[in-house]
């Protein structure tokens, strides 16, 4: 069984996340893909973001549906490494990609950034107009309005793009 774990704040999901997903799931042959939420994401105020409740009610009602191989589910991890743990690919977008290298994110230890890396399974990027990708990553083929679709362009009232 090969399964994905697609990390994010879903805050607003958008058509480019179900885009992304569905490319995933069809390029690599995907058995299961997980959209995971933390709760207490890096880079992120929580205070400033839908409720996880109200963010995994959007991808169970409308990301779902349709998806007999797409699942949903909340987290406490806060590292890629640890939310992407016994999966077998981890999907990103490039500008997520980018900060996987950036040890601010790790208590500003290379070494520990690096033990981190070294702990993700394969990586898979959805190109993005500010995100730069690693040599070893697979990269999805999508459809190129993809990459220009933000959760932030959502909520400032892009609403054609919200899913």
């Amino acid at each position: 069984m090969k399964r994905a774990v697609f990390p994010g704040s879903f805050d607003p999901l958008t058509v480019a996340h179900l885009a992304i997903a569905d490319g995933a799931q069809a390029q690599l042959s995907l058995d299961l893909v997980c959209m995971v939420i933390s709760r207490e994401p890096l880079a992120k105020r929580s205070e400033e973001q839908a409720s996880v409740e109200e963010r995994l009610a959007a991808i169970e009602t409308v990301a779902v549906a349709g998806r007999s191989w797409l699942t949903c589910a909340v987290t406490d991890d806060r590292l890629l490494a640890d939310i992407a743990r016994g999966y077998d690919f981890v999907i990103v977008g490039a500008d997520k990609a980018a900060q996987l290298q950036d040890p601010s994110f790790y208590g500003g230890s290379e070494m520990e950034r690096d033990a981190a890396l070294a702990r993700l399974p394969a990586l898979v990027v959805a190109p993005r107009p500010a995100g730069v990708i690693p040599e070893e990553a697979i990269v999805l083929d999508l459809p190129g309005w993809v990459a220009g679709v933000s959760s932030t362009a959502v909520r400032a009232g892009r609403i054609e793009w919200k899913a």
